[in-house]
């Protein structure tokens, strides 16, 4: 079997696997995606004291501010991850998490990169939104392309690369060096739109494997600081999953070399 046969067959049984799943798919990408904002939510309202004495303390802009900080973002990761999940109001629901992304952006409880990366899984998610609206089933992507949906799956796809390279540990073991090799050639493919469908499917396999693996928080007690940081990275890959998800049900759009190979 020669290597054109061989990708032949990985995507026959890539476009099979999507049959099967394409009703359920979509709901599965959302819940992933917005993982790491139904997290910090929950968190939020569980740590609440010490969420808001830490923004008192780093912002000193005193109680009354950091309390309506620390319900601003409760609220609204939360209030967000049920509008999505039930498919109502996604845009706004949308809107609401890049909110809370630019206030979160003003202070040190998560880095900028990872936010600007959580922004192209929101524009996925309006993508997939414009899709369900002139769909006659929901969460099955419709056949009709419009120009801003193009652009914003692009955009997306291309924000995914971010989402992707903060997940990347460059560490001299050779495990670590293949795992980074292996993720970039796949998430590249996935940005250009070549096989995208074929690469973001077996790119969600692989880092799946790794997240359950090697980002095993639940193993570490809650008082250790390791048990914080594994579970953040568990909850980045998880949203970087759900992106990824979201590109294997909507499809590459318009701007790709997978749709241009079709006008060749």
């Amino acid at each position: 079997m020669g290597q054109e046969d061989l990708m032949n067959k990985a995507e026959d049984v890539a476009d099979q696997f999507l049959r099967v799943t394409k009703q359920y798919l979509p709901h599965l990408a959302r819940l992933c995606l917005i993982s790491t904002f139904l997290e910090d939510g929950i968190r939020m309202w569980f740590q609440w004291n010490e969420q808001r004495d830490y923004i008192e303390a780093t912002w000193n802009c005193g109680y009354f501010l950091a309390t309506c900080f620390v319900l601003l973002n409760l609220v609204g990761q939360l209030g967000g991850c049920v509008l999505i999940l039930s498919r109502n109001f996604v845009q706004y629901a949308c809107n609401i998490f890049f909110f809370c992304l630019v206030l979160q952006t003003k202070t040190p409880l998560s880095p900028p990169g990872r936010n600007l990366a959580l922004g192209g899984g929101l524009l996925l998610l309006l993508a997939e939104s414009r899709s369900e609206g002139k769909s006659m089933f929901a969460g099955v992507p419709s056949m009709g392309e419009s120009s801003p949906k193009q652009y914003m799956q692009l955009g997306g796809r291309v924000l995914l690369v971010l989402m992707f390279m903060t997940l990347l540990h460059f560490d001299s073991n050779f495990f670590s060096i293949l795992q980074n090799m292996v993720g970039t050639a796949l998430i590249i493919l996935v940005a250009i739109g070549f096989k995208t469908k074929l690469a973001a499917l077996t790119l969600v396999v692989w880092l799946f494997a790794i997240n359950v693996y090697f980002n095993a928080f639940w193993t570490i007690p809650a008082y250790k600081p390791m048990h914080d940081f594994l579970k953040y990275d568990f909850f980045q890959t998880t949203s970087v999953i759900g992106g990824l998800l979201l590109v294997v049900a909507l499809g590459p759009g318009g701007v790709s070399m997978d749709e241009k190979k079709k006008e060749w």
